[in-house]
């Protein structure tokens, strides 16, 4: 290990405290982490959101609920024998739903419940273990969305990609359909099938795309040293041991002797705050504001601001990629980096993602997402809710893809010369 590398001010763990926010607003249920999704764990006074509201009157709700103990035939039932629906089970289904329709009625794509099942399904993915297709989903203008699909996932060998438009999932149709719903139906066991009725800007009528359900790894870093002395390091996740994995990333970007370096963000949903403040704070001084949660009044605002580790100095030559992909955490410190003029932003607009989540439990098995602040960049400004714009536009065609083509990468090594090599002064501060 070199001396300049040793000096580094790497931290030795990834731990993450309870208060983590995973940043976002877009549920990875669909190939099976919750990473696109900004939350901060909690849950208040227990015993003050348990009082009932004096101001609002119920009554409605219990008629509603006495007519359908009176009166509720099923459809299907084709006989004149009465049909218990009050049983605890029906009666605890009905709960959940009015849950769901309190969440609903808030027009927030970003808010819902997690009944049982769904929320039991959201712990296993944020322990990692699934089985899915390999995308992120969120509800953009009240269209199913395909954020991102992974690299190297069934959905994305399968063609689809971000900024696609799901109509139908196994032939039932998606509008006015949750998140939690469409994971529902998406998720199922590895080597069995789902069909989705897919629509791209560049189809002139939808199509269906079917894609067979696998064992879903959720790759994190990897890097490559470029023959032309570019350095290029791919972000995939924020995840809660990404910050020392980006760690070791840098530290093989200084061994490199490299003075120009590539963060791909590309196809990155998100993850955790505290990954994106730690990750910047290797290129910005102590102090230096990265994101602000904002409230709205309801609460004080908190400001995330660098921990200083600021390790290169101006001979640093750095250049972002992002897309349609790119949401959240992604979107946090590419935008810091780029308000800063640390580095130069390639590719197509972001996501826009630009509200927090908070995860509060409900009961013991079931939970409600609630949206409880914007991010704010360091400009004070709200991430804009239709992307970042890069410095640089440029888009990467299905033909590009095709071909093997990456104009977007092209264009960053050639803002960057593609001539550094261990040779150039060093970017690290002596």
């Amino acid at each position: 290990m070199s001396e300049e590398t040793a000096s580094l001010p790497f931290k030795n763990d990834g731990v993450v405290s309870r208060r983590t926010a995973i940043v976002g607003g877009l549920l990875m249920f669909a190939i099976g982490i919750a990473l696109g999704v900004v939350f901060v764990f909690g849950g208040g006074a227990a015993a003050q959101l348990t009082i009932p509201p004096q101001d609002v009157d119920f009554s409605p709700v219990w008629k509603a609920w006495r007519v359908i103990d009176e009166k509720f035939v099923p459809a299907a039932v084709a006989t004149s024998t009465q049909v218990a629906t009050s049983t605890a089970e029906k009666n605890q289904e009905r709960v959940w739903g009015m849950i769901q329709g309190l969440a609903g009625s808030l027009e927030d794509p970003y808010t819902f419940f997690l009944p049982p099942k769904e929320n039991q399904i959201f712990a296993d993915d944020i322990s990692g273990a699934f089985e899915g297709v390999g995308m992120e989903i969120a509800v953009k203008n009240q269209v199913l969305t395909v954020v991102s699909p992974l690299k190297g996932s069934p959905a994305e060998r399968a063609g689809i990609k971000s900024g696609d438009r799901i109509l139908k999932i196994d032939n039932i149709e998606t509008g006015g359909m949750d998140i939690s719903t469409a994971v529902s139906r998406i998720r199922g066991p590895k080597g069995t099938q789902v069909t989705f009725l897919i629509m791209r800007e560049s189809f002139t009528e939808p199509r269906e795309i079917k894609v067979t359900r696998d064992v879903i790894n959720v790759p994190i870093v990897t890097t490559e040293a470029r023959s032309d002395g570019i350095f290029v390091i791919e972000l995939q996740s924020f995840t809660a041991n990404s910050p020392e994995l980006f760690r070791r990333a840098l530290r093989e970007f200084v061994e490199s002797g490299s003075r120009s370096l590539v963060l791909d963000l590309r196809g990155n949903p998100g993850g955790y705050l505290e990954a994106a403040v730690d990750m910047a704070s290797w290129f910005l001084p102590t102090g230096r504001v990265v994101v602000t949660e904002d409230y709205g009044g309801n609460a004080e605002s908190v400001v995330h601001r660098s921990r200083g580790y600021d390790v290169f100095n101006e001979n640093l030559r750095m250049v972002m990629l992002v897309d349609r992909g790119s949401a959240s955490a992604s979107e946090i410190l590419a935008g810091a980096l780029q308000h800063y003029g640390i580095a130069k932003m390639v590719g197509d607009r972001t996501f826009g993602k630009g509200s927090v989540q908070e995860l509060v439990e409900i009961t013991s098995d079931t939970a409600l997402k609630i949206t409880v602040a914007r991010w704010l960049g360091p400009d004070g400004e709200q991430i804009p809710l239709d992307g970042i714009v890069p410095d640089v536009e440029v888009k990467n065609t299905e033909e590009d893809v095709k071909a093997g083509k990456d104009p977007q990468l092209e264009k960053a090594i050639e803002l960057l010369g593609g001539t550094a090599s261990a040779t150039d002064t060093p970017a690290v501060e002596q």
